[in-house]
């Protein structure tokens, strides 16, 4: 498309102040990361610094922090800048200084890469102020730079005084509003939580009078030596418990040498609940990048807190999390393949230690025990699951068990668990995330044993039935409790199975109530269109079987009752108390059948003993 010709190029206009706004609402989750910022920027002039001067000791350049109740100052070693360079980079939203002539091949040495980080500053103060000398110049003066909130700055050129030595400082006069993030407690706690990793050398200096204490006196804990593998598995064990609050049940060390990765992932002592993922502390090049960093580990591994240093991460622009590029994909599953590998050294050496880590977070295993086949050959057997023996591994309850059964559900198991037990039949409760699962790929791990689905008629098979006799002094009351019950679409039989202490077993699936309520709308809706796609999907529904124990005292006196109200209101009583035994969600139905069935039996009884 052509222009006319009177058309002008024209720039954008930066509202400082919109802009800052911006920053503290949706690009940075608090205040607080104006420390961060400085402290970064004065890590990368240094890392400058040092790509300039490679013969410096190590420590000879390093990071002075000052904070009173009027000002906070943050001062580096590092490359400086000419003047030049602060009407470039300090005076240009966006622009970053690490794109300096001989820096931009380096950008992979450099945690901050947006050039905005200054701008945070304007969170707690209306000006910053900053006095610079380069070293890359060592022939140029001093700069003082002043940038307002409102968008305006000055520049001007300082006495070789005011910074005899290269390198930059950075001074903030807090407004009255920040002073909860500025005072020199605060000041001094976030330079520690920051910077506590840090390779250069940090110090603090409350303005007190005393001298400066050090900000990360010590490397990192796994850069450390110690005198023995027990000593240093001790020492990042308690770093471990400083961090998180709690003592591992066992220490990981995670070390990437491809991506610079150095830490270590702390197991949970205790289990968390399903689906939950624990943030974790990702620190790139010694500078925290956040507390809460759940993309560095897969879903499944919920079972361990990380604390990990990097070099080759990406941060993104708030530099609060981690960027989502090949880089991250690659850690993460090199993190879970190491995680995978702790799992098999302890279950190959270590017995105790697998049976307390799968007491506590044999769910975690379970999930990826379903997508990964060593882990599962490996940990299967040990895994407990919820049967009919109790709670127990799988490997125990196939000792006794060839034939495994394994329900669709929590409700199915809960109906069937005490009578499959008493007729001597495996069942495993199959209901759980991963179980039903889990279970039917124990063949792959045991081939002598057989798994298979609960059918309703399988443990109807293993009732006894009662004798000719008994059956045909029940008929009646069998009628009538069937005439009783035909509003649930449930059948009534006469078995005789134990215990005998429970009256009745409410054979149902959720699956056959489903496709009964489905064929009852069809009914309703039929010649409509919803009808017709109702009844397009109609299945033969099974209908739900209540049976009655013979052995059952209380079951014996209800089939011998001759009045014929009496007997309907007992069927319905037994009918309510078998589905309550279930477990499974009440249908309004069959609440108020509960209730008139109790209150109707409570009634008869008065009218007799009166």
């Amino acid at each position: 498309m052509t222009l006319p010709e009177n058309t002008a190029d024209r720039t954008f206009q930066v509202d400082l102040r919109g802009l800052v706004d911006l920053l503290s609402h949706h690009l940075y989750s608090s205040p607080r990361v104006y420390l961060r910022e400085l402290m970064q920027n004065a890590v990368d002039a240094l890392t400058a610094r040092h790509a300039l001067d490679p013969a410096a000791p190590a420590g000879s350049f390093g990071i002075r922090l000052y904070a009173d109740r009027s000002v906070v100052r943050v001062e580096d070693d590092g490359v400086g800048l000419t003047e030049a360079d602060v009407h470039t980079f300090l005076a240009t939203i966006g622009r970053s200084s690490k794109r300096a002539d001989g820096i931009a091949e380096q950008r992979g040495d450099f945690i901050g890469q947006f050039g905005i980080g200054l701008l945070s500053c304007f969170l707690v103060a209306d000006e910053i102020h900053v006095v610079s000398r380069s070293a890359r110049t060592p022939g140029a003066p001093a700069v003082e730079w002043r940038g307002r909130g409102d968008g305006s700055y000055t520049v001007r050129t300082l006495p070789a005084s005011a910074r005899p030595a290269p390198g930059t400082t950075v001074t903030l006069t807090p407004r009255a509003d920040a002073a909860e993030w500025t005072a020199p407690a605060r000041v001094q706690h976030l330079a520690r939580h920051f910077g506590s990793l840090l390779r250069h050398p940090v110090t603090f200096d409350d303005g007190s009078g005393g001298s400066a204490v050090p900000v990360n006196p010590e490397p990192a804990p796994w850069a450390r030596t110690y005198p023995t593998p027990g000593a240093r598995s001790r020492a990042l064990a308690a770093y471990g418990e400083e961090v998180f609050g709690f003592t591992p049940l066992d220490t990981l060390e995670l070390d990437l040498p491809a991506v610079g990765l150095k830490g270590i992932a702390c197991v949970l002592p205790e289990a968390v609940p399903a689906g939950r993922r624990h943030g974790h502390r990702v620190h790139v090049k010694g500078m925290l990048l956040s507390e809460q960093a759940e993309e560095i580990l897969p879903d499944w591994a919920f079972f361990v807190r990380c604390v990990v240093d990097a070099e080759s991460l990406r941060p993104t622009a708030s530099r609060e999390a981690l960027y989502e590029d090949d880089t991250l994909a690659a850690v993460r599953d090199a993190l879970a393949e190491r995680l995978r590998a702790w799992i098999a050294r302890i279950a190959a050496s270590d017995p105790e230690l697998l049976h307390r880590f799968l007491q506590a977070h044999h769910l975690s295993v379970k999930s990826l025990a379903v997508h990964d086949d060593e882990i599962l050959r490996m940990l299967l057997p040990w895994l407990p699951f919820e049967t009919t023996d109790g709670h127990c591994t799988l490997d125990e309850f196939a000792r006794t068990h060839r034939t495994v059964l394994v329900t669709s559900s929590v409700e199915e198991f809960r109906q069937v668990a005490a009578i499959a037990s008493a007729a001597g039949l495996g069942v495993v409760n199959g209901g759980y995330t991963y179980d039903r699962e889990l279970v039917h790929r124990l063949p792959e791990i045991r081939p002598e044993v057989s798994v298979a689905d609960l059918d309703p008629a399988t443990l109807t098979a293993h009732l006894d039935p009662v004798d000719r006799e008994t059956e045909l002094a029940a008929a009646a009351y069998l009628a009538l409790a069937r005439d009783a019950l035909a509003v649930f679409d449930c059948d009534v039989a006469l078995r005789s199975f134990q215990p005998a202490s429970a009256p009745a077993l409410l054979v149902d699936s959720r699956e056959a109530r489903h496709e009964r309520t489905r064929s009852r709308l069809a009914r309703e809706q039929e010649g409509g269109l919803w009808g017709d796609i109702l009844g397009a999907l109609q299945q033969e529904a099974s209908r739900a079987q209540l049976i009655l124990n013979q052995l059952n005292p209380l079951v014996r006196t209800a089939v011998a009752i001759d009045e014929p109200e009496l007997a309907r209101t007992s069927a319905e009583a037994l009918y309510g108390q078998a589905a309550l035994l279930s477990r499974r969600p009440l249908r309004p139905a069959e609440s108020s059948l509960i209730n008139r069935s109790f209150l109707d039996l409570l009634a008869h009884a008065l009218r007799k003993d009166s």
